[in-house]
């Protein structure tokens, strides 16, 4: 990295963070610190909502995915909209109705104390360890790509958003995310726009779509239904639409973004403006990552994009299998340039003979050099069966640091780190407040001042923020980190859904049912995932119908028993 990299890099972080905490510096009651004051405006919690959600891993995992695997993953989001209709009509009047501070005091209210401790302890225990890995994420790569040490990328990343998260609540949380995000848009189309003039100046982005479209990497669309399959139409759809219900619904470091609107309709507007524009900004990331696809068709590309994984190959005894793999590879890559260039005369020329046969020679090459890659990862694992061989998460940040201009390489940068820091800053927000107020104030002794619990709130996310750093110190590499964020969500989210879905609409089922129900479920739903029953997502459609379907039949059974039918 050059100077003006890091000047640039270091720059964007040290103003977001001195920003969010000049701009929050005088929260005086609880009111301020967890709901911002209630003064926020709609496109202040959109883009709030968006950044909360839009983490470092989405920018690094994500183009990785469509370069691929393609664009199908776009289908994964198809169930948001759907979800932010129904929180918009059934849980944003509620909330504020109630004018609660957190989501699980509503259960209180509606069920019972035990109820609410339940809910905020599976919040904590699935979102904190979702804190850990937003943090690690990109700390991994960029240590592994970069050289810089791991555990020290990790203290870093959490120590910034630790600094004006604790010192300015929600508040804090929501106006850096502003800057965030205009630093993540800015960078990405930046990025998009040089792919499109890196490549050959014959090539229009017609003909890129194309090229694209011919490697598979357009496929958007798979109605087959299929409980294995974790991104089709009704999977997105349907099993999604759980997720998202509860992510936004019901999951505190969401919900407490937009209970800082000043109003229910400041509420409503942000979550659908998030509606509108979240499904075609994931499709212009996954875009991205076709255009890095089509940049690689012409241009030199690593063997495996895991620096790590090749280091560890080449001081192993496969060295030189590993080094004919490359030679090979080295090989197809000219006859790759040479199958494009042929298709592109192909399309212009208009004759479709010429452009069936190019097109399959482009097929081919492209294929004979994925069986290339996959032989790659499996020598790599013979030699080392620590080191990540699926180079996924690693696709993006080597295009990043291998092909961008000085100082933009610093500004995507930025832009990873930013992702990271805006959706660590919701979780550790939301991670205190429900300690705070659903744990600690609810069950401490005593009458205390606004200022005591605005502490405590603070001191409790400075441990969580402390926690958060040590998982990510910890946590092991999955097969890809956008997906471990998704089933680690999964595996809770459609139990707690179940759990508000009862509370709103089944009013005769009563605390205890619920309760018991949920406890059930969740170990049933844990079993189902480690079995592998299913696609990760529909866990989330099988949590929420399983726990509603316990709950209403130990309500009956409670009653019946109660109040048994007379003898005749």
């Amino acid at each position: 990295m050059a100077v003006i990299d890091w000047i640039i890099l270091s720059g964007t972080l040290l103003f977001i963070v001195g920003f969010g905490v000049w701009k929050t510096k005088d929260n005086r009651n609880v009111d301020d610190y967890v709901k911002g004051g209630n003064n926020a405006k709609w496109w202040t919690i959109g883009l709030s909502v968006m950044a909360t959600q839009a983490s470092a891993i989405t920018f690094l995992s994500t183009p990785g995915q469509a370069f691929h695997d393609g664009m199908g993953f776009v289908q994964f989001y198809f169930g948001l909209p759907l979800a932010m209709i129904v929180i918009c009509i059934v849980f944003i009047p509620i909330y504020h109705k109630l004018k609660v501070f957190t989501a699980y005091e509503m259960l209180e209210k509606r069920f019972d104390l035990k109820t609410r401790t339940l809910a905020a302890v599976i919040f904590l225990v699935q979102r904190g360890l979702a804190a850990g890995i937003t943090i690690f994420a990109p700390s991994i790569i960029l240590s592994a790509v970069l050289g810089w040490d791991l555990r020290t990328l990790n203290i870093i990343i959490g120590s910034l958003v630790i600094i004006y998260t604790v010192s300015g609540g929600t508040k804090a949380v929501s106006v850096t995310q502003k800057q965030q995000m205009f630093v993540i848009l800015f960078g990405m189309f930046f990025t998009f726009f040089f792919i499109l003039g890196s490549l050959p100046n014959d090539i229009s982005f017609s003909e890129t779509l194309k090229i694209a479209g011919a490697n598979g990497k357009l496929n958007i669309l798979d109605f087959e239904f299929d409980w294995n399959n974790r991104y089709n139409f009704w999977s997105g759809t349907l099993g999604a639409f759980f997720l998202f219900m509860s992510y936004f619904g019901a999951d505190q470091s969401q919900v407490q973004r937009y209970l800082s609107g000043k109003s229910i309709r400041e509420s409503q507007l942000g979550l659908i403006f998030n509606a509108l524009l979240k499904v075609p900004l994931q499709f212009f990331i996954l875009l991205v990552g076709v255009m890095v696809f089509v940049f690689y068709q012409y241009n030199p590309s690593p063997l495996n994009f895991n620096p790590a994984a090749t280091e560890a190959i080449l001081a192993s005894g496969l060295a030189d299998d590993y080094t004919a793999l490359k030679e090979d590879h080295q090989k197809l890559e000219l006859e790759k340039r040479m199958a494009q260039n042929d298709y592109a005369k192909a399309l212009k020329l208009k004759d479709f003979d010429a452009i069936e046969q190019a097109k399959l020679n482009v097929v081919a090459v492209n294929n004979e050099e994925r069986m290339n890659r996959d032989a790659a990862k499996t020598l790599i694992s013979e030699a080392d069966e620590i080191v990540e061989t699926n180079d996924k998460d690693y696709v993006f940040i080597h295009f990043i640091l291998n092909n961008l201009p000085k100082g933009l390489i610093g500004l995507l940068l930025a832009v990873i780190l930013s992702a990271a820091m805006s959706s660590t800053a919701s979780e550790l927000n939301a991670l205190g407040t429900i300690s705070a107020l659903d744990l600690y104030k609810r069950n401490k002794q005593g009458e205390f001042t606004q200022k005591h619990y605005v502490t405590a709130t603070k001191w409790f996310t400075l441990i969580w923020g402390v926690i958060a750093i040590i998982i990510a110190c910890v946590a092991n590499l999955f097969d890809n980190l956008i997906q471990l964020v998704n089933i680690i969500g999964s595996i809770f989210y459609g139990n707690v859904l179940g759990i508000f879905l009862i509370a709103f609409f089944l009013k005769f089922v009563k605390g205890n049912a619920v309760f018991i129900a949920a406890l059930v479920t969740q170990a049933i739903v844990i079993l189902g995932w480690h079995q592998d029953w299913m696609s990760y997502l529909w866990l989330n459609a099988f949590g929420c119908a399983l726990v509603v379907v316990l709950a209403l039949l130990l309500e009956v059974l409670d009653r019946t028993l109660k109040n048994p039918p007379l003898k005749t």
